[in-house]
């Protein structure tokens, strides 16, 4: 019966989710509270109303259409026949127009529209829309036109849309018909659909970047205070072992190299340095090749780059990169030559090298700042620190520290006894204890903030590296932070969002085609190694899985399934063992019951510190599961001097050996006349009566040719062996 049944069992039964269903029991004024409130007898009955005019009423719509398109058409073919007979012409008004005739100057325009919404459909399900015209819409007696947008996200509902531009969620669906699109008012739309459909109603579409940015941007903008000027964030870059880390070691006073695997930084470190004339934020990214991502993200969030580049050792391959991503991100670069303590620093050099790549030095007439320092003695680094306010000053960095906190993901990490803890830089606005905020799909209460040194604070200003405790989830490094007025609010953001990721993971599925399927069998020699990635924090994580992909070729692929942050635990080796994968712990290891089940079912669990390691061990792993090169080896040349015949073996050659050796089952190649006439290989061979294994040069010998009788004086015998070699990427 109905009164036992419950909202989201009604809602099933419609094929609507629960929240488009109490959505509608409220418009019906229904007081229901949850998916799982009863639905009674008055309730089910309005509902089965209520779809049933909006069915009715799409009906009618298209029956009023259709009978409009028909009576233009009559009134046109009524007018033609009246034409005909003022010119004494014969009308046949039954009749159909003659193939080959013109139609008329409506009917054209009725065919040209059909055909144009045929071709929108068509085109909506083969390929991604082109840019369409902005439609403006006359309002006000004086005719002036005004441009109406709607802001939306991408998959937004039938009825959200209707909502935001202020029609009826049947005249979408209606539309959508039109346009040869099957909709539902709860059926969600992509980007390009909404787009065609508000460009109908005569709007434009504006679409927000996440879901809640206009709501975010609102309360940023209502924030009280005026702008004051804010410290710089500075970003480390250069080549690795180009002294990046010393240099902010020495700026710093103390010693973070020495806790980084290998002297090299595997991390994004943000810390911030108080100076006399002012407050510096530096971020400290990784020097190694495989951390370009890292360096790109640092260069995302920063203001000014200092360039590192060693006196001794000059501009490298990763100094070139570095350039490239600040350039990209549009950031003043400040270069800092080190190492010119070294007797073989060459200083004049490093400027040359600088000046051909476009960075032309102030001394030599450009626009470039370059400091000479030595981040062993200290030389130079005042003056670098001095610069670099001198070029922030230039800037005119502003923040508003009344405002709500706004920022930015620098690093995250899953802490055993904290929980989820990230780095946020914040960017404008102050960041305080209690503040609820939304960051990315994630959202939290801020329970703790700790500096770089491990002291907690009460609040953090603008340009301020701080560590927050309180997420609810592990966010993702690079996605944006923003405090809000009240945690409800931060919640409804939070699952939002969530609903839309898992939206977009699901249609980013592909689907196998027939061309799918062909090219599969086409490259069937394609081989995969599995790999799931854990970590200590998400952006080694990140770097460690693109640099790992990278290493795929045509023949060998690497395919991450998996990463995460934290300890391996026991789901992660029954993913591996069900995928015959490959579990690589970066900074982190298994627990006692994961590597007990790993042992059990064979799953092979590697951990390193850093990440070149890493990447030569699946470099090598790889090259193990390609095709080995068979590479021919020459042995020797002989001449067939005289032919003997046996009844039991055949034709048996006596041959005097010029070159090399001749072994007993060696592949041999006989050539007559400087013609290839057979190849095969040497099944016996003699010396005298004996039989031996090889001869060599300058004796003579008995050899039989597998399968070969015909064979004369004077022929040369080639022999070689095939010996596979293992290919290298």
């Amino acid at each position: 019966m109905a009164k036992d049944k419950r909202v989201y069992e009604i809602a099933r039964k419609y094929d609507v989710s629960s929240e488009a269903l109490l959505n509608i029991l409220h418009e019906l004024d229904f007081k229901v509270k949850s998916p799982m409130s009863l639905v009674n007898e008055d309730m089910l009955e309005a509902i089965e109303r209520k779809f049933s005019e909006e069915k009715e009423a799409v009906k009618r719509e298209y029956k009023r259409k259709k009978k409009l398109i028909e009576a233009r058409r009559s009134k046109e073919e009524a007018k033609k026949a009246v034409k005909k007979k003022k010119k004494g012409k014969p009308v046949f008004r039954a009749a159909p127009p003659r193939r080959g005739k013109r139609p008329t100057k409506r009917r054209k325009v009725d065919e040209k529209e059909v055909e144009e919404n045929i071709k929108k459909t068509l085109t909506q399900m083969a390929a991604k829309l082109p840019k369409r015209r902005k439609r403006r819409q006359e309002v006000g007696k004086g005719g002036e036109e005004e441009l109406r947008e709607v802001r939306v996200s991408e998959f937004i509902s039938v009825a959200e849309l209707a909502q935001q531009m202020g029609v009826k969620p049947t005249d979408v669906i209606s539309k959508c018909m039109e346009m040869g699109l099957l909709v539902t008012i709860n059926e969600r739309l992509d980007i390009e659909t909404i787009e065609m459909v508000a460009d109908e109603f005569g709007f434009q579409v504006r679409q927000l970047d996440e879901y809640g940015a206009d709501l975010l941007e609102e309360e940023e903008e209502a924030s009280p205070g005026a702008e004051e000027p804010r410290a710089p964030v500075v970003t480390m870059m250069g080549h690795v072992d180009h002294g990046k880390t010393s240099l902010l070691d020495y700026i710093r006073k103390s010693n973070i190299i020495a806790g980084e695997s290998g002297g090299i930084t595997q991390h994004i470190g943000a810390y911030e340095v108080e100076l006399p004339n002012g407050r510096i934020v530096f971020l400290d990214t990784p020097g190694h090749e495989a951390f370009t991502a890292m360096r790109a993200r640092g260069t995302q969030i920063t203001d000014l780059v200092v360039l590192v580049v060693a006196a001794d050792d000059g501009v490298k391959p990763q100094t070139v990169e570095a350039i490239d991503h600040a350039r990209a991100a549009g950031v003043p670069i400040v270069v800092a030559i080190n190492k010119i303590d070294l007797p073989q620093g060459d200083a004049e050099r490093v400027k040359r090298q600088l000046s051909e790549l476009g960075l032309v030095v102030e001394e030599w007439g450009g626009r470039t700042v370059a400091v000479e320092v030595s981040a062993k003695t200290g030389e130079g680094v005042d003056k670098l620190l001095e610069m670099l306010l001198l070029q922030a000053e230039l800037l005119e960095l502003k923040a508003n520290p009344q405002a709500r906190a706004t920022g930015v993901v620098v690093e995250s990490k899953l802490d055993l006894g904290k929980g989820p803890v990230a780095t946020i830089l914040v960017q404008n606005g102050t960041l305080s204890l209690g503040d609820p905020f939304v960051c990315g799909i994630t959202c939290g209460k801020v329970r703790a903030l700790i500096d770089g040194r491990g002291k907690r604070l009460k609040g953090a200003p603008p340009s301020t590296p701080v560590k927050v405790l309180g997420f609810e989830g592990l966010p993702q490094a690079g996605e944006s932070f923003h405090v809000v007025s009240d945690e409800r609010k931060a919640k409804e953001i939070s699952l939002k969002r969530q609903q839309i990721h898992r939206e977009e993971a699901y249609r980013r599925v592909r689907r196998v085609t027939l061309v799918d399927v062909y090219d599969y069998i086409k490259s069937g020699q394609i081989k995969e190694l599995k790999i799931i990635i854990k970590g200590d924090v998400d952006g080694s994580v990140e770097a460690l899985s693109d640099v790992l992909e990278r290493l795929s070729t045509s023949e060998v692929k690497v395919m991450v399934i998996h990463r995460g942050v934290g300890t391996i635990n026991t789901s992660d080796v029954l993913l591996a063992a069900a995928s015959e994968a490959v579990i690589i712990g970066f900074h982190v290891r298994a627990d006692l019951r994961s590597m007990e089940l790993a042992a059990k079912e064979g799953v092979d669990i590697r951990y390193y510190d850093v990440i070149y390691e890493a990447e030569e061990d699946v470099k090598a792993a790889l090259e193990g599961m390609l095709e080995p090169e068979r590479v021919e080896v020459p042995l020797g040349l002989a001449e067939v001097r005289a032919t003997f015949h046996s009844s039991k073996v055949g034709t048996i050659a006596g041959s005097y050996v010029k070159e090399g050796v001749v072994r007993r089952g060696c592949k041999v190649r006989v050539r007559r006349e400087e013609k290839l006439i057979f190849e095969g290989e040497i099944s016996s061979l003699h010396r005298f009566k004996e039989d031996v294994r090889e001869v060599g040069s300058g004796y003579e010998c008995g050899i039989r040719i597998e399968g070969l009788n015909d064979i004369k004086e004077g022929d040369i015998l080639e022999a070689y062996e095939e010996k596979e070699v293992k290919r290298k990427l």
